[in-house]
């Protein structure tokens, strides 16, 4: 009988991402519901050290999963060593979290261990039968589906940055579990030749707290830099909406929106972004949205807590300077 939530930890270059204590937390908060245990898995190649760490957030159980062909993540090798450790100990729900790599693991798993797929969610509960309803947005943002992933175990990515952390308890130690594997080479249909490292030492979008984001009314990359001044400020991303990326103003990883970057940040301020659906669909779930535009019709005021009617011009390096003095 399926027993157990578990989640799937997510490490770069052997340290784990924040999205690894969110879907730790967040499966803690539904194992506590039903009184049932909470475990965790851990995948790469020298990372058993991390593994203590997923316990302050929940975990009672790290399975960790080291080989030299898991060093960097292929969907082939990964989907293969984690559905072998499911089958091996079937628990009832599983969570990843919605990061690129998530959403690209998350569906080959579910084909592999034939059963549903609950993507991008921002809630997640258990139902009287103890089943997890999770509820995602749909229509871009414009309403929430609630859903009952089909099959054991039931399994669901987490938006990253809208599931709380629980307290962490660095007392808690987790029981950690080494389980072995191996894959032929040539079992594999991809291999990564090369890895190519972001060195810019910008703040991924998705993890950041804060957003800093300009659109069209920007006028061109050079003013980019009052955005960046701000985010320093700040210690935000900064992002950018896609009639900006298609322009050639900013690199498609600063997308936000339905075909870029979905985010969440505690604060997502706009400048010069009307707020086309795609890009709503982006960033709506953020916690507190600051929209800037001299257009006091556009639609991004609609889904903002506070709006600035201005040319951003003239209203971004005021609030820059506001910033400075009341973080001083």
């Amino acid at each position: 009988m399926a027993e157990g939530i578990w989640f799937v930890a997510e490490q770069r270059d052997g340290e784990l991402r924040k999205v690894s204590f969110e879907v730790a937390s967040a499966a803690r908060r539904l194992a506590d519901e039903v009184g049932t245990t909470v475990s965790g898995v851990l995948l790469g190649a020298g990372v058993a050290g991390e593994a203590e760490k997923l316990g302050a957030y929940g975990a009672d159980k790290v399975f960790v999963i080291e080989d030299d062909a898991l060093s960097v993540y292929t969907t082939d090798a990964y989907s293969a060593a984690i559905a072998g450790v499911v089958k091996e100990n079937d628990p009832a729900v599983l969570i990843l979290s919605a990061s690129v790599q998530g959403k690209d693991l998350s569906g080959r798993l579910a084909a592999k261990l034939g059963v549903g797929l609950a993507m991008d969610c921002v809630k997640f509960e258990l139902n009287a039968d103890k089943k997890l309803v999770a509820t995602r947005p749909i229509y871009a943002g414009k309403a929430v589906a609630e859903i009952i992933p089909a099959g054991d175990p039931q399994i669901a990515t987490a938006r990253p940055n809208v599931m709380d952390l629980v307290e962490p308890d660095e007392s808690k130690k987790p029981e950690v579990v080494s389980v072995p594997f191996s894959v032929d080479a040539a079992e594999l249909k991809t291999k990564v030749v090369e890895v190519l490292k972001d060195e810019s030492g910008k703040i991924e979008l998705t993890e950041a707290d804060v957003i800093v984001s300009g659109g069209r009314g920007m006028k061109g990359p050079e003013n980019y830099k009052i955005l960046e001044d701000m985010a320093e400020v700040l210690g935000a991303a900064v992002g950018a909406s896609r009639s900006a990326v298609d322009a050639g103003w900013r690199p498609h990883t600063d997308q936000v929106g339905q075909t870029g970057k979905v985010v969440s940040p505690n604060l997502y301020i706009a400048c010069g972004i009307s707020g086309a659906i795609q890009h709503l669909a982006g960033m709506s779930s953020s916690k507190v949205i600051v929209a800037v535009n001299k257009d006091e019709e556009a639609p991004i005021f609609q889904k903002a807590d506070y709006g600035i009617v201005a040319d951003l011009f003239d209203a971004v390096p005021v609030m820059t300077e506001e910033f400075k003095k009341l973080l001083s």
